[in-house]
Parts: C-alpha cells; structure tokens; sequence
C-alpha cells in the first residue's frame, strides 16, 4: 500500500508539474506579442524625444542600420536615420558608456545632419546609485538636457568633459564618474556620426519586422 500510495502521489506531482508548464507556456505565448509592441512603443518614444517629429517625417524604426564601431562602444548599435522630405536630416545613435559606476550605460543620441545634439536618453535599466547617479535620469533632474544644442564645435574637445576635469559640464554632488562617462558617449558618438554621415545615409535599410500593436 506504501508503494502505491508513493507512485500515485509521484504521478500527481508529475501531471501537477506538467500542468504548470504548460499553463505558463501558453501564458507567455499569449502575451510575448504585447510585450514586444510594449517595447516597441517605449523605442519610438524615446526616439520621438531624442528628434522631435518636426525634424523627420519617415518612419524611424523602418530606417535603421545596425554599425559595430569602438566610438559607439562594444558590441553592435542600432542607428535610427532621420529624413526630411525625402533627405537626410539627421540620426538618432545608440550608444554605450563602459565605463559608468555600475557598468555599462546605455543611451540615445539625436544629432540632427549638421551634427548639434537633438536630445540625450538613458536606456533603461542602469545600475548607477539611486539618489546619486540616477541623476542621468530626465524623472530625476534636468541634467541631460544640457547636451541640447551642443556640438563638436560646443564647446571644443578640451571642454568636453565635466568640470572637475576642466570641462564644461556639470557633475552630481557625490557622483563625477556617472556623468563622466555619459559625456564621453555623448562625445564620441558626435565623432562618428561626423566621420560617418555620408555613409550611413548611402546604406540600404535593414529588413525590419513590422509589429502590429493596438493604440
């Protein structure tokens, strides 16, 4: 009787089990849709910010190219290319820091084509210091602001930097190295979107999948 009792409540475990897996599975198939138009809407408004819609009247995500450069730090970088009746006008970069507090930081970088800074973005997550470093956040300060309007020619090289270093710009009390690194993403990706604006804009699009979200 122990046996039987043993194998039958190891059979329920095992139906239990499978049942639960497949509860999930058809779970996640159900919602991995709206997660990815979730995420796809997230994109195209951090980008709308980034190169407001008076600057651009293509589709960003369905102009994009994807580059591997040391500028734009490691791994590949979606560049999202911004066109005005027809012609180029700028781009939005994507872009990361190595070398923040908590590691990697990753943001956007609108420049429109004469190469002034639209607007800056920290992708999220980030693991830099609540209450320090999160600062670079737009719903924590205004301090990423500061990049709109500046250029390879403002200020020149020496003053891309914060001013602990002899720069131009601001650090947070407490926090220099977050800020450091955010500038010098900033900086760089300046440098290759001047190196590179011809041929970035001469590439064909990447074939992208179209999601179709509700409103």
């Amino acid at each position: 009787m122990m046996r039987y009792a043993i194998t039958k409540n190891a059979v329920i475990l095992s139906l239990f089990a499978i049942g639960t897996a497949a509860a999930l599975a058809i779970t996640n198939a159900l919602t991995i849709d709206q997660v990815q138009c979730n995420r796809q809407q997230a994109l195209m408004t951090s980008l709308n910010e980034v190169m407001p819609h008076d600057q651009h009247d293509n589709d960003l995500l369905a102009d994009r190219v994807t580059r591997r450069d040391p500028l734009l730090g490691r791994s590949e970088h979606h560049i999202y290319r911004a066109r005005l009746n027809g012609q180029p006008n700028g781009a939005v970069l994507e872009a990361t820091a190595p070398d923040g507090y908590g590691g990697n930081i990753a943001v956007i970088i609108g420049i429109n084509n004469s190469g002034t800074v639209q607007g800056v973005r920290v992708v999220p997550p980030h693991n830099e210091t609540p209450g320090l470093g999160d600062n670079i956040e737009t719903k924590k300060s205004d301090w990423i602001y500061g990049f709109n309007g500046r250029s390879l020619e403002n200020p020149q090289a020496s003053g891309w930097a914060v001013k602990k270093d002899g720069g131009e710009f601001d650090s947070f009390t407490g926090a220099t190295i977050t800020p450091r690194a955010v500038v010098g993403a900033v900086y760089r990706a300046l440098q290759y979107f001047d190196a590179n604006r011809e041929q970035l804009f001469a590439a064909d699009a990447e074939a992208v999948a179209a999601e179709v979200c509700d409103e």
